[in-house]
């Protein structure tokens, strides 16, 4: 990683996972430009979940992601590139797939499934912070 690179994590959650998305979310983080420097698939337990989630705690979608993102196995990956941050969360795109723009992840693959927001395929870390949290967490 250089200088003026940064690093994030990404999740391609449960439902992308079992949709056989993986590898399409992949495919665009690379011809984007950036690298996977480190992957895996694994099924997230809750005590993961509830460090990783923890600034929602006590919010009434709370429970709901938790029960979600630990319903089967998810991709994650630490993503680098130069302002792969912004660049990831954009290429996701809005979090109502419905919403969200063409040419965007959720865009193009995401489906309305109403109240379960949360089942919008892909996780991008918010900041450089929140990216090297997340990544200790799942990448310890």
């Amino acid at each position: 990683m250089t200088a003026q690179s940064e690093r994030t994590l990404v999740i391609v959650k449960p439902d992308g996972y079992r949709r056989g998305l993986t590898g399409e979310v992949l495919r665009r983080i690379e011809a984007k430009g950036y690298v996977l420097a480190e992957l895996k698939v694994a099924t997230p337990d809750r005590e993961r979940l509830a460090k990783h989630y923890a600034e929602h705690e006590g919010k009434p979608f709370y429970q709901p992601l938790l029960e979600f993102m630990s319903s089967g196995p998810a991709t994650f990956a630490v993503v680098e590139g130069h302002r792969c941050i912004e660049g990831f969360r954009a290429l996701a795109g809005a979090t109502d797939p419905t919403a969200a723009l063409p040419g965007t992840i959720r865009g193009d693959l995401g489906r309305d499934w109403g109240e379960k927001v949360q089942a919008n395929i892909v996780h991008g870390s918010d900041s450089p912070e929140s990216a090297e949290r997340e990544i200790g967490i799942w990448f310890a």
